[in-house]
């Protein structure tokens, strides 16, 4: 469940390698997205939780920096053991019910590391802070400012372009969620160019246990990514869970405008 935000992160910045050499290092530019993402999963309860979310994000980029930020709407049905960018709580609320409502706010900066070579791999170091617009009360957030640092690189082999990230989570706990954890999250994936203007591709990611009560979530993303015109590109993906805290199926798609 957790991994949509990966994705919508990830695969448009796969996407970029394919016509990088087209854009002005030393301008400013920006880009624009927003996306939609469905999941639906039991997280090891007999009812399903089912979860919306809406994310716009902004990201301005400058030589070898990335400022972004997303807003977000949530919709959550469920027995209340499941929080949004966080995963499966281990622990259900007080019944079943449905909340919607602000999501938390992302506050990405990132950095691209000067390369030697092009026969290295490519770099990116990235710190992330989440501010706690959800309403803890209806289970939509954990009310807590919480962090991570995060290691992307990529390569290309031929017309393969193979990445990955290593993460850290570093959670609060607080009075509704006093058994959060902090966590590693790894992942790997593989991009391949069909058009000059299509790429698909595939990661799959492991993370550890979220909590005291729940286990490690491990799924598979593969997507597509369309470049529609010089500005405008479009991406579908799907996820598949492969763990009782994972969600059981969910997809998705973004839409993105640079300028």
């Amino acid at each position: 469940m957790i991994r949509f935000v990966f994705g919508l992160v990830i695969a448009p910045w796969v996407s970029t390698v394919a016509y990088a050499a087209e854009s002005d290092e030393s301008s400013l530019s920006h880009t624009t997205s927003a996306g939609i993402y469905y999941s639906r999963g039991t997280y090891g309860e007999q009812q399903a939780t089912r979860i919306r979310y809406s994310p716009v994000s902004h990201e301005v980029s400058s030589g070898p920096w990335r400022a972004k930020a997303t807003l977000s709407r949530v919709e959550i049905a469920g027995p209340g053991n499941v929080l949004v960018n966080v995963g499966n709580i281990g622990r259900a609320g007080e019944g079943a019910g449905s909340e919607s409502g602000a999501g938390d706010v992302l506050l990405n900066l990132t950095y691209e590391v000067p390369t030697i070579s092009n026969r290295l791999p490519f770099f990116d170091i990235g710190v992330e802070i989440k501010i706690p617009t959800a309403d803890e009360n209806r289970g939509l957030g954990t009310g807590k400012v919480d962090s991570s640092m995060q290691l992307d690189f990529f390569q290309t082999v031929g017309n393969i372009t193979l990445f990955g990230t290593a993460a850290w989570k570093y959670r609060q706990s607080s009075e509704f969620f006093p058994q959060l954890r902090n966590s590693w999250l790894l992942s790997a994936g593989a991009s391949i160019p069909l058009t000059d203007s299509t790429q698909v591709g595939f990661f799959y990611d492991y993370q550890q246990a979220v909590s005291d009560f729940s286990g490690a979530t491990r799924e598979w993303v593969p997507y597509v990514n369309w470049r529609l015109s010089d500005r405008w590109s479009l991406m579908l993906y799907a996820v598949k869970g492969f763990t009782d805290d994972s969600a059981d199926r969910a997809a998705g798609m973004q839409l993105g405008l640079r300028w």
